[in-house]
């Protein structure tokens, strides 16, 4: 190998080892939404694992999923929010990007479930950081 291919193969091995040493590993990285995911764990929170398996209540909530992510308006912090149904009874959770999307989301849960009585909106406010 000439002198001048070996010192560009070296520069571009440095290059690339550089490059890969600026991508933060994943436990670099904070995730989002770790502190909203802490209310769940308090006793008698509505979690997702709570979601009861009748057909009526699985019909519902994807009902209200497919909604919602029809929505092409929402951010996806409001495509994703946790939607629990138990006995007809709707829990919206999680965090959106504004009030806007926050009436929205309930809004759309509440024409679909049969009213504002049969929602529970736990859904906060986080706006993106800039």
């Amino acid at each position: 190998m000439c002198l001048r291919m070996r010192k560009t193969y070296i520069s571009g091995i440095f290059i690339a080892l550089l490059a890969c040493s600026a991508i933060p590993s994943p436990a670099q990285v904070k995730q989002d939404n770790t502190q909203v995911n802490q209310r769940d764990r308090n006793p008698g929170e509505a979690t997702a694992d709570q979601q009861k398996e009748t057909a009526a209540d699985r019909n519902l909530a994807a009902k209200i999923r497919r909604e919602i992510t029809k929505d092409k308006s929402l951010s996806t912090y409001g495509h994703n929010v946790k939607i629990i149904v138990q006995d007809g009874i709707v829990t919206l959770k999680g965090p959106v990007r504004s009030d806007a999307e926050l009436q929205t989301i309930t809004a759309t849960a509440s024409r679909i479930a049969g009213g504002d009585a049969k929602v529970t909106n736990q859904l906060s406010v986080e706006p993106s950081k800039p």
